[in-house]
């Protein structure tokens, strides 16, 4: 796959992530963002502050890393390391969209360990994230997302290639949202009063 085809699917599902939000989350009220379906699990505002941590940490390393590479060459054939591969395929949903594999958040990135990150409208902020996220995707059209390294929020030490990267979060992102679709179809999600 090339470059280019990289990053147009990972435009194409951030496309489909802003749209959901805004057709889906514009018109609920708190007691309906604030709903779980049990007491383990997230309501749609701590979705989307746990998604808005990632965003914050990921965001800022591949700008970081499109401003100072000497990779300046874009990509013309990307492919993943074996690493990479593994970790952004084990993020990304099942045919049926359904999550192959669940993982404990780290806690910085938790809402139940740390309620902090939830600010309330936390469904505005991704939805600006995914804008954001946009253009950096276009950007780093310009540099060598094979060569190009940027470090994991699990550790400041492990480097991936930015492609592969790039597919965690964008697959992470999508399996969050699936989430939250999740929490909407709900039998016993709130009604609108």
């Amino acid at each position: 796959m090339t470059g280019n085809e990289l990053i147009d699917g990972l435009q194409a599902i951030t496309e489909e992530n802003k749209s959901f939000v805004e057709r889906k989350l514009a018109h609920l009220n708190a007691d309906q963002l604030n709903w779980r379906t049990n007491a383990d699990s997230w309501s749609l505002n701590e979705v989307f502050a746990h998604l808005n941590e990632y965003a914050a940490f990921y965001h800022a390393s591949f700008r970081k890393v499109i401003a100072k590479t000497k990779y300046q060459k874009p990509t013309q054939n990307f492919l993943s390391s074996p690493l990479g591969s593994a970790a952004w395929k084990s993020m990304k949903l099942g045919k049926a969209k359904n999550v192959k594999r669940k993982y404990r958040a780290l806690a910085a990135f938790n809402p139940t360990t740390t309620p902090t990150i939830v600010k309330g409208s936390d469904w505005k902020v991704f939805f600006t994230g995914q804008e954001e996220l946009s253009q950096i995707l276009e950007d780093a059209r310009k540099i060598n997302i094979k060569r190009a390294k940027t470090a994991l929020s699990i550790s400041k030490i492990i480097k991936f290639r930015m492609g592969d990267t790039m597919n965690f979060l964008v697959f992470h992102n999508e399996r969050h949202i699936q989430q939250a679709q999740n929490i909407l179809n709900h039998k016993n999600f709130p009604k609108k009063k």
